[in-house]
C-alpha cells in the first residue's frame, strides 16, 4: 500500500541519506504559488546537503514517500486537499481520498518506509488552558512510539511550552537543543525555557541515534530543537503582543478545538504583516538544511 519512489527506495536499499519532508506547509501553510516554489526550494537544498529528499502526502488513497515534481504541483495547486494526520490514514485510504500530511502522519509513513530523518518548522503540543480543553497535539503521542529524528524549531509558541516539555518528557520523547542550551519558540530563537541536552554537530546527533538502536528500549523519537537565527526571528516585542491579541481575539469569538491552531496562526501574519510567516521559513530551510547534514551524517555511521 506504500508507494516509496525510486529514488527513495534506492537510497534506502544503498544505505544513502533521505530526509522526510511534509506536505501540510505546500497545501496549507503557503498562499499560491508561493507554496510550489518552497516545496521545490525545500527539496533541493536537501539535495544540496547530499541526502535525498522524500516528500510525503496521500494520493487517491494510496501513501506516497518521495514524490516526484508533477505531484508536487498536484498538492499545491489542487483544491479539497485535506489535511492528515496520523488519524486520517486509513479513512484517506479506504476511501479514495487525497491529503497532505501533517508532523503525525508524516513520522508514521517515513518510519515505515525505513527513513529515519524528518525535517519540519515546529511541533504541536499541549495547548494553552489544557485543564479546561485537555486539547493535546497527536504529534506528541506518536513520537512517543516512533523511531524516528525530528529537526524543528521547537513547538508552536502559540502553545503551553513548558507543559509540552513536561509531556515529552512523561512520554519517554529525547529532547537536545542543537548548538544551544534553550529551547526554541518557533517564531523565536528562545521561547523562555531550557534543555538537558546540547547536541553540537551532526555526528553528534547521528551518535545519539546509533545509542537509540544498541539500548534497544521503546521506539521513541529523539527531537532536535534548532533554533532560528536571531536575526531572522519574529521580533519577540512584537510577538508578545500579537498573540496576547490573538488569543483575546480567539476567546472573543469562540473558537476552540482543530480550529485554534490555525486561527492563532493567521492572526499572527495578519498582524505582523507577514513578519510570522518569514520567520517560519527561515525555520523551515534552516531545519531542512541541518536534517540532510544529519541523515549524510547517519548514512555514514
Amino acid at each position: 500500500m506504500l508507494v516509496v519512489s525510486e529514488e527513495v527506495r534506492e537510497a534506502l536499499a544503498t544505505g544513502g541519506p533521505v530526509v522526510a519532508l511534509e506536505s501540510t506547509i505546500i497545501a496549507h501553510g503557503l498562499p499560491r504559488p508561493r507554496n510550489l516554489r518552497v516545496a521545490l526550494e525545500l527539496e533541493a537544498a536537501v539535495r544540496e546537503e547530499g541526502a535525498v529528499p522524500a516528500t510525503i502526502a496521500v494520493l487517491d488513497g494510496r501513501p506516497h514517500v518521495g514524490l516526484d515534481k508533477e505531484q508536487i504541483e498536484r498538492v499545491a495547486n489542487e483544491d479539497g486537499i485535506r489535511k492528515l494526520g496520523h488519524r486520517d490514514l486509513p479513512l484517506a485510504v479506504a476511501t479514495g481520498a487525497s491529503g497532505a500530511t501533517t508532523v503525525s502522519a508524516t513520522a508514521l509513513l517515513a518510519a515505515q518506509a525505513g527513513v529515519r530523518v524528518f525535517a519540519t518548522g515546529g511541533l504541536g503540543g499541549v495547548h494553552r488552558q489544557w485543564t479546561v480543553t485537555q486539547d493535546e497535539s497527536a504529534d506528541l503521542g506518536l513520537l512517543a512510539r516512533t523511531r524516528i529524528t525530528v529537526v524543528c524549531a521547537g513547538v508552536k509558541s502559540i502553545l503551553d511550552v513548558p507543559a509540552t516539555l513536561q509531556r515529552l518528557e512523561t512520554l519517554g520523547v529525547a529532547v537536545a537543543g542543537y548548538g544551544t542550551t534553550r529551547f526554541p519558540g518557533f517564531y523565536l530563537s528562545d521561547s523562555g525555557h531550557p534543555v538537558d541536552w546540547t547536541l553540537e554537530s551532526p555526528e553528534q546527533v547521528a551518535a545519539v541515534m546509533r545509542a537509540q538502536d544498541a539500548l534497544d528500549g521503546p521506539d521513541t523519537a529523539l527531537v532536535v530543537a534548532h533554533p532560528v537565527p536571531e536575526e531572522q526571528q519574529l521580533d519577540p516585542g512584537l510577538h508578545a503582543r500579537v498573540l496576547a491579541d490573538a488569543l483575546h481575539a480567539c476567546e472573543a469569538e469562540g473558537v476552540s478545538g482543530q480550529a485554534v491552531t490555525p486561527f492563532l496562526l493567521d492572526h499572527l501574519v495578519r498582524h505582523t504583516d507577514g513578519a510570522s510567516l518569514e520567520a517560519n521559513l527561515a525555520a523551515v530551510r534552516g531545519n531542512v538544511r541541518l536534517a540532510g547534514r544529519i541523515a549524510a551524517a547517519w548514512a555514514r555511521a
